[in-house]
């Protein structure tokens, strides 16, 4: 997973889905993409054993403009997002629990504590 590194926030509104407590995961899939359903596999992993984290997928042909705006060019991709919705952490291709959690830990200590 990469670094994001820019002040991107997205929203309950425009994922369609609320934001986890303490970080949000979002899978961008595709429907006959079968890295996609072993990421959907980790990711929900993942997002069952650490608190306050929430797992969103989004079918990247349904929400073209949203794949265009954060310039998704292949399915799975991941972002990892902070408690107020920044992207902290991007990966293309199915996803390793290992990294999964790395980013996470980055993710909540984005946030400052009580903030």
């Amino acid at each position: 997973m990469r670094d994001e590194g820019n002040d991107r926030r997205l929203g309950a509104a425009e994922l369609g889905a609320e934001l986890g407590e303490r970080a949000t995961l979002v899978q961008f899939s595709s429907a006959f993409c079968a890295p996609c359903r072993a990421a959907r596999r980790v990711l929900g992993e993942v997002s069952g054993l650490v608190p306050g984290v929430a797992h969103v997928e989004i079918d990247a042909e349904a929400q073209l403009h949203l794949v265009r705006a954060l310039g998704i060019v292949r399915t799975p991709t991941v972002l990892v997002l902070d408690a107020d919705g920044r992207i902290v952490r991007r990966a293309a291709g199915q996803p390793r629990k290992a990294d999964v959690i790395a980013a996470l830990g980055q993710a909540v200590r984005t946030r400052a504590p009580g903030g």
